[in-house]
């Protein structure tokens, strides 16, 4: 066996834990393979002879690709004109892609990606490389040009970005959780009696001008017209995910790789009392958002 071959034996054999290196550094399959291609030439115009361990080194490689990308990604990045929620909703088809949001869900969390999407791109190499792909600090420093140190940070801040960075109400979410998954059950299921029994008598449902059409209230209170307007524009909702708002649990949807709608809820003795749907840009940024199974 030449050179040439043996080298393209030794990449397919690590071809799918650099995708998936490549992957979840990038959130985006397309450019998860631009980066294994990066990596590829990259192995060809290298002498590696002398190289132990290929697959580190090939690990290190795809790293330094993909945090170029990232970079690249953060620094042209503009604002765009973002659509309001019944513009998505007129053609809501054209936003879904079941497939993609699978392999997604399935790989990662559709969560945990759009909360990777806020970190730097060094604090989200740091913490992918060693939380997810068990290398030391040690060999992420060089990656991201820092300290060892400074690299144990970087991922440390990371994680507590994504677990939510709050001790103090952990337990509470324990009943959050059990609170939201029964509202979010219930509108998928349609189940009007079901959603009438966690909804406070006198809940209200609040919603910013990019999540209602013009001319709609923005407010609603009482259970019965809160549920019943909740059961009949359910088609985003059905797409939600539990996520932390700011260290509560609430609701989130994404489309196309991107948190389009926030959904507050406030809790109170197992009764929700308050929903906030936000949809404005701006607010949806300043959200602190974490995961629920980071």
């Amino acid at each position: 066996m030449n050179q040439a071959d043996w080298l393209a034996e030794q990449f397919e054999q690590h071809r799918s834990h650099l995708r998936a290196v490549a992957y979840r550094m990038l959130s985006s399959l397309h450019e998860a393979d631009d980066a294994v291609q990066e990596a590829w030439l990259r192995l060809h115009r290298s002498d590696v002879a002398n190289v132990e361990n290929l697959g580190g080194w090939l690990t290190t490689v795809v790293s330094r690709v993909c945090l170029d990308m990232l970079r690249s990604r953060k620094s042209r990045r503009e604002e765009s004109i973002e659509p309001t929620i019944p513009e998505i909703k007129a053609d809501l088809s054209r936003w879904l892609d079941p497939e993609q949001e699978a392999i997604m869900a399935d790989s990662v969390g559709l969560a945990l990606l759009v909360v990777l999407d806020t970190l730097s791109p060094n604090e989200r190499l740091a913490f992918l490389l060693h939380d997810v792909f068990g290398m030391s600090f040690d060999e992420i420093g060089p990656i991201v040009e820092r300290t060892p140190a400074t690299a144990k940070k970087l991922a440390s801040r990371a994680r507590q970005r994504i677990q939510g960075n709050s001790e103090s109400n952990k337990a509470d979410r324990i009943g959050q959780r059990k609170v939201v998954q029964a509202f979010l059950s219930a509108i998928r299921s349609g189940d009007l009696n079901a959603l009438l029994e966690i909804l406070h008598p006198d809940v209200v449902r609040r919603a910013d001008h990019y999540a209602v059409p013009s001319g709609v209230e923005v407010q609603t209170r009482g259970a019965e017209k809160v549920a019943r307007e909740t059961i009949t524009n359910a088609a985003l909702i059905q797409h939600a995910h539990l996520a932390l708002l700011d260290g509560t649990v609430g609701l989130i949807v994404i489309l196309q790789r991107r948190m389009r709608v926030a959904v507050r809820l406030e809790i109170k003795q197992s009764k929700i009392t308050k929903i906030d749907v936000i949809a404005d840009p701006a607010r949806l940024r300043s959200i602190q958002l974490g995961t629920l199974d980071a």
